[in-house]
């Protein structure tokens, strides 16, 4: 997990410690991905402390909360690519698409064609829809995912095998895009907060449709109907 915080940046690795995931759960038998909403600190011990800290920032006035990413490996599809939110905001909504394109031109293994949105009701539980929900207008969260396996080069067709400096390179053109992201945001007026900065903690409500996500879930819950759309430019010419 990333959290960017002004123009520091401060990662919290391993929050499932044991290699928790959709198909790996915790000894205790959670998914952690799927508890952010209410985690409690002795099912949940990681997730509970990392919330209080998220919530204690976003409610700090001295502290301006931009960005989350939660990464993650991927054990099906192939290349790098995000999953993101959508929001009744549409401005916002658009925004949120910038730095995912970004990444696209810094990062030859990153996909923004699997990049999606979505608002799945069983994802309601995970850090980027609770998160997406309660933080401000300006804060924007994402999924990162990484093949397990390889990725494509555009315009190629010949599998990369991953590797440890692969996997290392992403993480430097992650850091790198930041850096674009600011510069670029410099020429861009950013929108204000439509709501003050403390405010009481509530599941985020979503009323836009788009875009298909590939995330799997063993949730008992029922996903609720999504559109097929889908956010295909594949450059941002604004740099």
């Amino acid at each position: 997990m990333v959290c960017l915080i002004r123009i520091g940046l401060f990662d919290i690795a391993f929050l499932g410690s044991k290699g928790n995931g959709t198909h790996r759960c915790s000894l205790m038998g959670f998914d952690l991905n799927r508890h952010w909403a209410n985690p409690s600190p002795w099912a949940h011990p990681t997730l509970h402390g990392v919330k209080q800290l998220i919530v204690e920032m976003y409610n700090n006035p001295k502290i301006n909360l931009e960005f989350y990413i939660d990464i993650h490996a991927h054990s099906t599809m192939m290349n790098g690519f995000m999953y993101g939110n959508i929001f009744e905001n549409e401005e916002r909504f658009q925004r949120q698409a910038i730095f995912p394109k970004l990444l696209c031109q810094n990062a030859e293994d990153f996909s923004y064609s699997s990049t999606s949105f979505n608002r799945d009701a069983v994802k309601a539980g995970t850090g980027r829809r609770f998160l997406g929900g309660l933080l401000n207008d300006t804060s924007y969260c994402y999924t990162l995912e990484v093949s397990f396996y390889s990725y494509i080069v555009g315009g190629t067709t010949a599998a990369v095998p991953y590797t440890e400096e692969a996997y290392m390179k992403l993480g430097r053109n992650v850091a790198r895009t930041f850096l674009d992201y600011y510069r670029l945001n410099s020429l861009v007026e950013r929108p204000l907060a439509s709501t003050p900065k403390t405010r009481k903690e509530k599941l985020p409500v979503f009323k836009c449709t788009t875009q298909q996500g590939q995330e799997t879930s063993h949730a008992d819950s029922k996903p609720e109907k999504r559109s097929q759309a889908h956010l295909k430019d594949q450059s941002l010419s604004a740099r």
